[in-house]
C-alpha cells in the first residue's frame, strides 16, 4: 500500500485541483486533511473569512465523505503536524497547491525541506492562478508594476487552460493510531455572537455553491453586459465569485474556461473582455504581492512611508464613524453597512470608501485593510493590501494621488435613483430623489425626519487638505 497525504489549504474543491488529482491517481492511500495555522500568521484571518471557512470545510468534508474518504482537521503549526502524521503513517508524499503570501512561501520551504530530509515526496501545483508569478516578466527579466502591459502578456500567453477533472476515484484514507485530529466545532471559527448567522443569509457557501454562481451569472447576468453594468450597486451585475475564489472553491482556469465556452475567444465582445480582465487583475495583486513581499505592510514606493497620517482623538471618531456608516454621506454609509450586514461590498463603492477614509479623512491606509481584513468574506491577503494601495495611490498601478473620489458625484452617477443607498439606509428611505445624495440640503423637517447624522468632514477643505499633504511628499518617477 502506497500512502500520501493530501493538505487543503486555499483549494477548498475537488475539481480542478491538480496536487490532489495527482494524489489520487498515484496512491493507493489518501488522507486529506487540512490545518488551522492561521495564529502563526503576521495577518491572521478576519472573523467573516473565518466563518466562510467553517462552512466552507464542513461542505468539503460532506463531499469527501460522499466519496467515501473524509477530512481530517488540525489546528497548530503545519510543520510539526505533517512530520507526526508523516512519520505515523509511514506515508511517501505530501502533496499540496502552492499559496504565494509571504508567509506561506517560507513555511513551505521550510516543510519541504524537512520531508526531503526525511526522503518523503513533496509536491505542490498551482492551483490558483494561471501562470506562476514568475512566468510573466517584462524583457529585462524584472516584474511589471503596471496592469496593462502585464495583462498584454498574460493575453499573449494564453487565456484558455483546461482545467483538471475531478477525480473519478478517491482511494479510501488510511487509520490514524496515535495523533488525533479534532472537530470543526474545536477549530473555533465561529464568533460568540449572531451577527456570522446573519451575514450567511447573503450566500451559499461550498464548490457546489461557487459553480451555480458562475452558472447563473453567465445564464443570468451574462459577461457580454459586465462592462455597462459592473459599476451600479444597486444591480447584480457582478459575479460575486470574489470568496469563492479566496477559499479556492473555484478556480480562475474554471472560470474563465466556461466564460470562454459561451463567447470565445475570436468573438470576444467589451463586457467579456471587462470581465476577463477582472479576472486576470487578481491574480496580478498576487503577482505583485510576490515579487514585492513588503506591499503586504507597507507601501510600494518609500516616500509614503513618511506620508503625514492624522492621528488623535478626532480619527478615532472618523474611523469609528467610517466603520460603522454614520459618515454622513449616504453612498459611503450604504456601502459599510451592506460590509457590515453581508461581508461584502461592491467594487465600485469599495473605492469610494476606501479614498475617503485615505485622502477626506487622512487616515492611513492600514487601517482601512486591517477593517476590511476582518469583515469581508473575500480578504485574501493579496487583492486586499493590493486595493487599498491602488485607491491611496501608493502601489503597483494606483490612481494617481490627485485622484480623490468625490462621494456625492460618485454616488449621483451610479447610484442616480438611489435604489442603494435606499436599501441600506432605511433612514433615508423617504428621502426624494433631489436630495437623497446629499440630504444635509433637504428641508430641516425631511432631514430631522430621516435622523441621519450631518457629514462629518467638508469634501472641498479635505480634499484640498489632502492634496496639500501629497505634495508635502517628493514623488519620484514610478518605474513603467
Amino acid at each position: 500500500m502506497s500512502t500520501a497525504i493530501f493538505w487543503f489549504r486555499q483549494d477548498l474543491r475537488l475539481s480542478d485541483n491538480p496536487a490532489f488529482l495527482q494524489a489520487c491517481e498515484q496512491y493507493t492511500q489518501v488522507l486529506p486533511i487540512y490545518i488551522d495555522d492561521y495564529s502563526t500568521q503576521d495577518l491572521p484571518l478576519g472573523e467573516a473569512s473565518r466563518v466562510w471557512l467553517h462552512h466552507s470545510l464542513d461542505k468539503l468534508k460532506h463531499s469527501l465523505q460522499d466519496h467515501h474518504s473524509d477530512l481530517l482537521l488540525f489546528q497548530g503549526d503545519a510543520k510539526a503536524i505533517l512530520m507526526e502524521l508523516v512519520s505515523q503513517l509511514d506515508a511517501e508524499a505530501v502533496l499540496w497547491n502552492r499559496c504565494y503570501d509571504p508567509h506561506s512561501i517560507e513555511r513551505d520551504t521550510a516543510i519541504k525541506a524537512a520531508l526531503k530530509a526525511e526522503s518523503i515526496l513533496a509536491h505542490s501545483e498551482n492551483a490558483s492562478l494561471l501562470n506562476e508569478p514568475w512566468q510573466i516578466l517584462k524583457k529585462d527579466g524584472t516584474p511589471y508594476r503596471v496592469y496593462t502591459p502585464y495583462w498584454k502578456q498574460v493575453h499573449a500567453a494564453g487565456l484558455e487552460r483546461l482545467p483538471s477533472p475531478t477525480p473519478s476515484d478517491i482511494p479510501k484514507p488510511p487509520k490514524l493510531d496515535i495523533i488525533e485530529a479534532i472537530s470543526l466545532d474545536d477549530l473555533s471559527l465561529l464568533p460568540d455572537r449572531p451577527w456570522g448567522d446573519t451575514m450567511l443569509k447573503s450566500w451559499e457557501i461550498g464548490e457546489a455553491a461557487a459553480d451555480s454562481r458562475l452558472t447563473e451569472f453567465l445564464e443570468k447576468a451574462g459577461a457580454q453586459d459586465y462592462k455597462d453594468v459592473r459599476d451600479f450597486p444597486a444591480t447584480s451585475g457582478t459575479s460575486r465569485l470574489s470568496p469563492h475564489l479566496h477559499f479556492g472553491e473555484i478556480s480562475p482556469r474554471q472560470i474563465i474556461y466556461r466564460t470562454l465556452q459561451e463567447i470565445p475567444l475570436s468573438e470576444l465582445d467589451k463586457g467579456t473582455e471587462t470581465f476577463l480582465k477582472e479576472v486576470v487583475w487578481r491574480e496580478f495583486a498576487y503577482y505583485v504581492l510576490y515579487h514585492f513581499p513588503e506591499t503586504q505592510q507597507q507601501a510600494m514606493y518609500p516616500q509614503f512611508n513618511n506620508f503625514p497620517w492624522r492621528t488623535g482623538d478626532e480619527v478615532t471618531e472618523h474611523l469609528a464613524a467610517w466603520q460603522h456608516g454614520k459618515t454622513g454621506y449616504p453612498i459611503i454609509d450604504a456601502g459599510m453597512r451592506e460590509l457590515w450586514a453581508t461581508g461584502w461590498m461592491h467594487n465600485r463603492v469599495r473605492m469610494i470608501v476606501a479614498s475617503f477614509l485615505a485622502k477626506n479623512l487622512l487616515i492611513s491606509w492600514q487601517v482601512g485593510e486591517a477593517w476590511f481584513r476582518d469583515t469581508l468574506v473575500d480578504a485574501d491577503s493579496a487583492s486586499n493590501a493590493f486595493g487599498w494601495q491602488w485607491a491611496s495611490g501608493c502601489g503597483a498601478d494606483a490612481a494617481p494621488y490627485f485622484r480623490i473620489f468625490n462621494p456625492v458625484t460618485q454616488s449621483k452617477k451610479f447610484d442616480p435613483k438611489g435604489d442603494y443607498i435606499r436599501r441600506w439606509i432605511p433612514e433615508l428611505r423617504a428621502m426624494n430623489d433631489k436630495f437623497i445624495h446629499e440630504p444635509w440640503l433637504a428641508p430641516a423637517t425631511q432631514l430631522a425626519n430621516s435622523k441621519y447624522p450631518e457629514p462629518i468632514v467638508d469634501l472641498s477643505a479635505t480634499r484640498q487638505r489632502a492634496l496639500d499633504a501629497y505634495a508635502v511628499i517628493r514623488k519620484s518617477e514610478k518605474p513603467e
